[in-house]
């Protein structure tokens, strides 16, 4: 029995590919010179689309491959996925929730303790033979500061945590209170903002959350605010942070994540207060060999005809 076809978006893991290679016929849409040409072959006879959650699936893609059934991606984000058109055609979506939930929340604090503690500059200023000539420039304590984190779901809740042991006042914003939380409810991202010392963005993208952290939660944030993403670079309003940065509205970010992502806008670079990292928050070998897994088990069980592990539609 013939293979089902996989149009692979983008690579994974040496750990993924080979058994996936095993079990499909893998179709590698980021090596082919000519992208166009290996779409109009292989689209017709794709069965399934395995793509990672900032390559997604557009509405284009999906209207291309007349076969397709699931579209399984490697990551927890799908809004880079047409779930509208998805549903419309039939198609299942499944991505890779829970296992990255841990390893984020630790990202989470390595930026925003990176950020205050000046770890970057710290590692440059030994390095460079600068320590000779003098100290750093002190930083910043993150006990007795208000720690206000945008989206309660998995990942705030692991954020807020791990804040317990640092001595944090905790606050946050959702689309309702939740139940039995030791934390400030705020009813939107400005009150949150104006409540907080740092603000964690640990909200879900789509368009629901589309430049949710805008020029008013950065105005309200303040000069000493520190801003830290480890969600989507499309919650985030970028021209106006790098404006709020520029002027020193806000006091600093550290952020994992940007809008067009890996071509970020190089304004960033310039920021002494600033904080970059190349989208790794869940980039341990154990969550990536997790979500790796939850993806080869939901194409296993979708041509397997048994229920899908991880369904999103």
């Amino acid at each position: 029995m013939a293979k089902p076809v996989v149009l692979m978006i983008g690579a994974y893991p040496d750990w993924d590919m080979a058994p996936l290679e095993e079990a499909y016929d893998l179709r590698k849409l980021w090596l082919a010179p000519d992208k166009e040409a290996f779409l109009a072959e292989t689209a017709p006879q794709a069965r399934a689309i395995a793509t990672r959650g900032e390559l997604g699936a557009s509405a284009a893609l999906i209207d291309r491959c007349p076969k397709l059934q699931i579209v399984a991606c490697y990551g927890v984000g799908i809004d880079a996925i047409d779930i509208k058109r998805a549903k419309e055609r039939g198609v299942r979506v499944t991505n890779t929730p829970d296992v990255l939930t841990e390893d984020v929340a630790d990202f989470a604090f390595a930026l925003i303790l990176g950020h205050l503690r000046k770890v970057v500059a710290g590692e440059a200023h030994v390095r460079s033979g600068a320590w000779k000539s003098g100290t750093l420039p002190l930083g910043v304590s993150l006990k007795g500061k208000t720690l206000g984190i945008l989206g309660f779901g998995r990942i705030g809740r692991a954020i807020a945590q791990r804040a317990r042991g640092f001595g944090v006042t905790l606050a946050y914003c959702d689309i309702a209170p939740a139940a039995g939380v030791d934390a400030g409810y705020h009813k939107d991202p400005v009150s949150l903002a104006r409540a907080s010392d740092i603000f964690v963005a640990a909200v879900s993208g789509g368009d629901a959350t589309r430049g949710i952290v805008n020029a008013a939660v950065l105005d309200a944030l303040g000069p000493a605010g520190v801003f830290i993403n480890v969600s989507r670079g499309s919650v985030v309003d970028e021209p106006a942070l790098i404006d709020a940065l520029a002027s020193r509205h806000i006091g600093g970010a550290a952020l994992d994540v940007f809008w067009n992502e890996p071509n970020i806008d190089q304004r960033l670079l310039a920021f002494d207060n600033v904080l970059l990292q190349p989208h790794q928050s869940s980039g341990t070998v154990e969550t990536r060999q997790a979500m790796g897994k939850l993806v080869r088990d939901n194409l296993a069980a979708h041509f397997a005809g048994r229920p899908l592990v991880t369904p999103v539609v």
